[in-house]
C-alpha cells in the first residue's frame, strides 16, 4: 500500500474494559477482516491493560505516551464503543482525553463501530462520538456501524450468530482500507516523488 510495499498500520481502540465485553467481540471481527488484507497491519488497544490518567493528572504517564505514539504512527483508527446511558463510554472518552491537545487523532481517518443491547442500536453514542472526533480534527468516515441487540447477536465465546450482522461489522475494515487506498496512498506516493524526484 505504501511505497516499498510496507503495510499501513491500523489501530483499533476498544471502549470497554468489562470482562467478556461485546465491544471487543465486534472489534475482533474487524481486526480479523483487516488481517485478510496484506496492504495493512492491525493492532487492537485494550484500555484495560493501560493505566490512563484522569484529565489534568499525571500528564506524562507512560501509558498515555504509549497510546499517543501508537495512534500518531497509525494510518487510520477504528474506535469501537458500547452505548452507555445514551452516550459513548467513559472509557472511550478517557482514551480521547489521553490523546493530547492538539489531539494525535487530528487529520487521521477514523471509522466508528458501536454496540448496544437495545433495539435501536448505538445510534446515540455514534452520533456523539462523531461530534467529538470531528471537533478534535479527526476525519470521521461515513457509514458508521451500529450493532443492536448485541447480547443476542454474539455468543458467550464471541461468535457472531447473524451472518448479515457479521458482514456489516466486517465492512468497517473494508471501508477504512478503501479510504486509505483511494486517498492516503496517492498522497504518500506524491510526497515520495516530490522528495525523491520522479524515476
Amino acid at each position: 500500500m505504501t511505497a516499498g510495499g510496507a503495510a499501513m498500520p491500523i489501530v483499533i481502540v476498544n471502549g470497554s474494559v468489562r470482562p467478556g465485553n461485546y465491544t471487543a467481540m465486534a472489534s475482533a471481527l474487524v481486526a480479523d477482516e483487516f488481517r485478510k488484507n496484506p496492504e495493512v497491519s492491525v493492532e487492537t488497544v485494550d484500555p484495560a491493560t493501560l493505566e490512563l490518567p484522569l484529565p489534568g493528572t499525571r500528564e506524562g504517564a507512560d501509558s498515555a505516551k504509549w497510546l499517543r505514539a501508537k495512534v500518531l504512527g497509525s494510518a487510520g483508527v477504528v474506535l469501537a464503543t458500547p452505548e452507555y446511558h445514551g452516550s459513548f463510554s467513559s472509557v472511550m472518552k478517557l482514551v480521547i482525553e489521553n490523546l493530547g491537545f492538539p489531539s494525535v487523532l487530528a487529520g487521521k481517518p477514523v471509522a466508528l463501530l458501536g454496540v448496544a443491547a437495545g433495539t435501536i442500536g448505538a445510534i446515540k453514542s455514534l452520533e456523539q462520538l462523531r461530534s467529538v472526533c470531528s471537533h478534535i480534527g479527526a476525519l470521521v468516515l461515513p457509514l458508521p456501524v451500529s450493532v443492536a441487540n448485541v447480547q443476542k447477536v454474539f455468543s458467550s465465546d464471541g461468535r457472531c450468530l447473524d451472518p448479515a450482522v457479521e458482514r456489516l461489522v466486517r465492512s468497517v475494515a473494508s471501508n477504512l482500507a478503501n479510504y486509505l487506498r483511494r486517498h492516503v496512498c496517492p498522497a504518500i506516493e506524491l510526497e515520495r516523488i516530490v522528495r525523491g524526484g520522479a524515476a
